[in-house]
């Protein structure tokens, strides 16, 4: 007999978004329900929420939350914090106990600044400074997992499905201008508290259902530039992707985007000449880069998301949109059980992304 998670359901994963387009903050009980209509997507191996505008009074912090599953990790860890970032506040996430969240490791989060003079001497910027800090920890201390590490955001999440999540998180207490969500149903890779989504890395956050064939390419690619793939998942490459194509080499979201599903050469060939030469160097230059395989995304950042499929559309994305609200949502369904008379509502399209940006 199968057990749970040994059952392959490649279009399992449900993915949704919603966000102001004013950043007025509003409950995370709407993203509840938007994920919890999708449950049979999932199979309570994973599930998690990312929120932007959260801890309005540290947004000039980064808040580190941190999964522990012992206390010499916990001091471990604390020790490398204390002796690279100045620490405003700290203390244990609030949780409340939920029928379907057990095992759970120590969830304590962290409002830190970098050390100016351990900054000053690193000759990097804050970003860089604390990914690198971030990515250290993750892959040196046992037992230690930075699962968030942005301002003014938060990253939460468990073995769980995604309804549980929130309520063991206490989510429709918090207020966000901008909610993501995930409900997993593990594939190739094992359900655990740090392979559940989203995947983050400073502002960037990642929500995806499908399969990165590619993982193996990107991941090397990546590596070359110090990240550390270490957490048996093939989605947290892709946030460390839109970071380095983004944050660190200037592309905008637009053009990271088209690097990830860059059209196949027979279709570059048939472009004119202009669009021709613009995607033949973008191959040419970012090849490492290619995401391959059936997949949808959508990416949160400090101030809008992207959703994006795969140029062949094999998995399911909706969009749709109010008048102060933009949604995203494997299913159609998910979106009207919490608008449900949109003014537009659309069908993303493979390869091509879908920018929101709040106004201003």
């Amino acid at each position: 007999m199968l057990k749970e998670g040994q059952v392959r359901i490649p279009s399992g994963c449900a993915i949704a978004a919603i966000m102001d387009k004013q950043a007025k903050p509003f409950s995370g009980s709407e993203i509840i329900k938007s994920i919890a209509l999708m449950r049979d997507r999932s199979n309570g191996l994973g599930g998690g929420f990312a929120a932007y505008g959260i801890y309005p009074e540290y947004k000039e912090c980064f808040a580190l939350h941190i999964f522990y599953d012992n206390n010499q990790a916990k001091t471990l860890a604390e020790e490398f914090l204390n002796n690279h970032f100045d620490i405003k506040m700290c203390g244990v996430i609030p949780t409340k106990p939920t029928a379907g969240i057990k095992n759970s490791p120590k969830i304590w989060r962290y409002f830190a600044l970098p050390n100016k003079i351990r900054l000053n001497s690193s000759g990097k910027n804050e970003d860089e400074y604390t990914a690198r800090c971030v990515i250290r920890i993750n892959s040196s201390i046992p037992g230690a997992y930075v699962f968030s590490s942005g301002k003014n955001m938060g990253a939460f999440k468990a073995v769980g499905f995604p309804e549980e999540v929130g309520e063991f998180y206490m989510l429709d207490e918090y207020k966000a201008y901008l909610w993501t969500a995930h409900g997993r149903f593990p594939t190739n890779t094992p359900g655990w508290w740090g392979g559940a989504h989203p995947f983050t890395l400073l502002n960037w956050s990642i929500v995806h259902n499908g399969e990165i064939s590619s993982y193996d390419a990107n991941r090397r690619y990546v590596e070359m530039f110090g990240y550390k793939c270490n957490l048996q998942t093939d989605t947290e490459v892709i946030t460390y992707l839109f970071d380095l194509l983004v944050r660190k080499q200037g592309l905008s979201l637009e053009t990271a985007a088209k690097v990830l599903t860059a059209p196949d050469w027979d279709i570059i060939d048939a472009m004119e000449q202009e669009e021709k030469e613009k995607y033949t160097a973008l191959r040419a230059t970012y090849s490492g880069a290619l995401i391959n395989g059936p997949f949808s995304i959508i990416l949160g950042f400090d101030g809008g998301l992207v959703a994006l499929n795969d140029r062949l559309k094999l998995r399911a994305l909706m969009a749709a949109e109010d008048k102060e609200k933009i949604y995203f949502a494997s299913e159609e369904s998910a979106i009207r059980v919490v608008c449900p008379n949109p003014d537009t509502l659309w069908s993303v399209e493979g390869g091509t992304p879908v920018v929101a940006k709040v106004r201003g």
